[in-house]
């Protein structure tokens, strides 16, 4: 577990919009080149344009133009680590890779996959 990752998502989570649910989250996902993008959940009370805090920070590198990522960081402070939703992976999946996917939780829990583990049958484009 990279701790530095971990502290950025960890403060982007300060930043999550959940009135609804309550369940915070935040993510850090590094470049190729080392360059960080963080995101937290947004809710909104029809649920469904809810946005993941993960789908925010991938949304903000490939709207800055980048490409090619190394890994993800996710934290919540849940009493098990909290992974992906499908959508998610999905996306992660499509723009990143079959890259490292840490979990953290604040309250001391850590686990580490390759997102082909969390995603094992992924629609590609190929």
């Amino acid at each position: 577990m990279n701790p530095e990752l971990t502290a950025k998502a960890a403060a982007a989570r300060a930043n999550a919009v959940a009135p609804y649910s309550g369940f915070k989250v935040g993510a850090a996902l590094e470049t190729k080149d080392g360059n960080v993008y963080t995101g937290c959940n947004i809710e909104n009370v029809s649920y469904g344009l809810t946005v993941c805090a993960e789908r925010v920070a991938l949304w903000k590198a490939l709207s800055e133009g980048t490409r090619e990522f190394r890994q993800i960081v996710i934290v919540t402070d849940a009493p098990v680590v909290t992974p992906p939703c499908g959508a998610c992976r999905q996306l992660l999946w499509e723009y990143c890779g079959d890259m490292p996917v840490h979990l953290h939780s604040l309250r001391g829990f850590d686990q580490e996959y390759r997102l082909a583990e969390l995603l094992p049958h992924p629609f590609d484009r190929f």
